[in-house]
């Protein structure tokens, strides 16, 4: 779990972790299972590279649909976030990371420092995860916990367990739900997960760099989506709807086809009986 450190970076919490671990070649696989060849440089973004804590301040938080679940959650934010991800994957590059607990800073490389909101941390020798705000062990900044908290008063009124219960057995791909949910309804630049061998902390990420580059591609739907869907159990035609309003198309709805358009550009899904995805053209 988290450490009551100040300063730390990725060797500095390595440990011995030996690449024949189970829960390593685990990771791996997964990472290359989650990101198909096509999206190859998202590998390396996904993969791992070399007492008491005072509530933050917590808003109301309202959006269009309440959401109940945690498939819902994706269906709401989960293309949203998963687009971004590539924005911030290209900005981060193949930079190692160092994190800075006093300013809130997380460092790739000499040249990029981005903001951040740190959600929690897994333990891979208990499976297991902690939000931030319940770490009464590590010295962490309020102002570094606002988003945990706002999750947290989200599950407690919107009774999700996974985002109101302090801890919680997990594997890796609740880490991108957590990251994924979070990013999407925090509307943040993005999220990263810091893995430093025996564990991993997840971060939300602010930052006018990432923003700046950020590409509204109409192509870009056509990979991220088929993504999504594959990797999480939601329903097709309502995430797709809800990915495509977050991108600004004006939606279209029929009984097995939806048409979104934004200009000049138009995206047209088909759907089974089940609202199951047959096909993505655009």
């Amino acid at each position: 779990m988290l450490q009551n450190v100040k300063n730390i970076n990725q060797n500095s919490l390595d440990g011995v972790y030996p690449a024949s671990d189970n829960i390593r070649l685990s990771y791996n696989t997964f990472v290359s299972q989650v990101i198909p060849s096509k999206m190859n440089f998202l590998r390396k973004f996904f993969s791992r590279s070399e007492e008491e804590i005072k509530p933050a301040k917590v808003v109301s938080m309202k959006y269009p649909h309440f959401c109940k679940s945690e498939k819902e959650l994706i269906e709401r934010f989960g293309g949203i976030a998963f687009d971004k991800q590539i924005d911030v994957a290209e900005i981060i590059g193949e930079n190692s990371w160092s994190l800075d607990m006093i300013n809130c800073e997380i460092n790739f490389g000499d040249n990029l420092v981005i903001p951040f909101q740190i959600l929690g941390s897994f333990s891979r020798s208990s499976q297991s995860w902690l939000w931030s705000w319940a770490n009464t062990q590590a010295e962490m900044a309020n102002d570094s916990l606002d988003h945990a908290f706002k999750l947290k008063k989200y599950g407690e009124d919107n009774n999700i367990d996974f985002l109101k219960n302090d801890h919680f057995e997990a594997s890796n791909i609740d880490l991108h739900l957590i990251g994924l949910t979070a990013s999407g309804m925090m509307k943040s630049s993005g999220y990263y997960i810091a893995d430093y061998g025996k564990g991993a902390m997840v971060f939300t990420l602010k930052s006018d760099a990432i923003d700046k580059i950020a590409k509204n591609s109409h192509e870009r739907i056509l990979t991220v989506f088929p993504q999504l869907i594959s990797d999480f159990d939601v329903e097709h035609k309502a995430a797709l709807k809800c990915y495509l309003e977050e991108k600004g198309y004006k939606i279209s709805v029929e009984e097995y086809k939806m048409t979104g358009v934004k200009g000049t550009n138009r995206i047209t899904a088909e759907f089974d009986k089940d609202n199951i995805l047959t096909k993505l053209s655009g």
